[in-house]
């Protein structure tokens, strides 16, 4: 598929460029190759859809069947409704049968592939070559102007087309070859940016806590609670502080400067525990390592009710405890970074395009789609599922 041959050629002009080959943008192209636009994918990288093959453990959590627009974050929660539900988490299943692989649920609606995430890149692959996609690997972007049409000046030489498809993500997993060249493009054509921060992302303990340092390791059911949101997941300590799908979901919707409180007993009354305890004169971390790991029963115990057992406290004393044990605070000092972070929040405002095409509303012909825009979403599928919905949505009109 490279395009040495055509990019060489003066005469070739494109009808839709998209920059980027990722989920969205291998959508997008394969949507609009096939009502017969002339399409050329240009990636940077030295191969496609980098992000695609270690998604999921390497087996690609390729959408999640839950995905509705409650799953998102943005500073317009509405934008997305639109996309997702033109192109619905089912489509993308068919798709994934239609090229016979084989895929299973693992929880919560995520969607796996049972073997590789290559199997989900090589159908991407087939479906552009079905389509006449030119696709241009190791091909950097460097200009881009604007007259009647898109002029870009590339590795590979000059391009111009009708249509200029942004689809390059954010800045999450740099080692990838992730840039904020989006964002760049976007404010030279004069688009707003929403402020931007790593998402999906380990916490860092503040210094207070450091000595929870050494549970690394250590993994524990909660619920994380924060402005308005729940997930009901596993916490797991590290060098650094706290990862595991409930620190990367409930990362998603902290800021700097707050609290985060996790229920550490979510399937249970911690009074109704703490009275037996009582009752059977048994100290709090032997109850507690009856749910949890022993190391972080005993950590916890420690902290927070020393050299007492159960009997020994008032009543108000292990009411105190039981709303600890269900609301146990924890500041931290920020996030491991973009390095560590799943995905980019925020992004091209999303005021500044169409909901129904994707198109910047005061640049024809100008389009942003997948992560570099503000929709983000929860851990478990829904990124790809805006990816594919974003893209798809472009690519009927591009």
């Amino acid at each position: 598929m490279a395009l040495n041959s055509q990019l060489s050629n003066s005469n070739f002009s494109p009808d839709v460029i998209v920059i980027g080959a990722g989920a969205a943008g291998l959508m997008c192209a394969i949507e609009a190759g096939k009502r017969g636009r002339r399409v050329v994918v240009l990636e940077h990288n030295e191969v496609v859809g980098k992000k695609i093959a270690i998604s999921g453990g390497g087996r690609c959590n390729f959408t999640n069947l839950g995905a509705g627009p409650e799953n998102y974050l943005s500073a317009n929660p509405e934008f997305c409704k639109s996309a997702l539900a033109r192109y619905a988490p089912w489509d993308f299943v068919a798709l994934v049968e239609k090229h016979g692989i084989a895929y299973h649920e693992k929880k919560l609606g995520q969607q796996f592939c049972d073997g590789s995430s290559r199997a989900i890149i090589e159908m991407l692959l087939a479906e552009c070559a079905a389509a006449g996609v030119e696709i241009r690997t190791g091909c950097r972007v460097g200009e881009v102007r604007r007259s009647d049409r898109f002029h870009l000046e590339t590795s590979a030489g000059p391009l111009d087309s009708v249509a200029l498809v942004v689809a390059t993500g954010g800045l999450s997993f740099a080692k990838l070859g992730a840039t904020d060249f989006g964002y760049r493009l976007a404010r030279q054509f004069g688009l707003k940016i929403t402020a931007v921060r790593p998402g999906l992302v380990p916490l860092t303990f503040a210094a207070a806590d450091q000595p929870l340092h050494a549970l690394s390791g250590l993994s524990v059911p909660v619920a994380a609670r924060h402005a308005g949101a729940e997930f009901r997941e596993n916490l797991l300590f590290t060098h650094r502080g706290l990862s595991g799908p409930a620190i990367l979901q409930i990362s998603s919707y902290w800021r700097e400067g707050e609290t985060l409180h996790f229920d550490l007993l979510p399937q249970e009354n911690a009074n109704a525990l703490l009275a037996r305890a009582r009752e059977q004169n048994t100290d709090l971390a032997t109850a507690l390592a009856a749910r949890w790991p022993r190391r972080f029963a005993e950590a916890w115990a420690e902290r927070h009710a020393p050299a007492k057992t159960p009997r020994h406290y008032t009543a108000r004393e292990l009411v105190d405890l039981g709303t600890l044990l269900h609301a146990w605070p924890l500041a931290f000092s920020g996030t491991e970074g973009y390095p560590k972070a799943e995905v980019a929040l925020g992004g091209v405002d999303t005021r500044e395009l169409s909901s129904k095409t994707m198109e910047a509303r005061q640049v024809p012909g100008l389009f942003f789609i997948g992560e570099v825009v503000d929709v983000t979403g929860w851990l478990g599928g829904y990124n790809f599922q805006w990816a594919w919905a974003s893209g798809h949505a472009a690519g009927q009109v591009v």
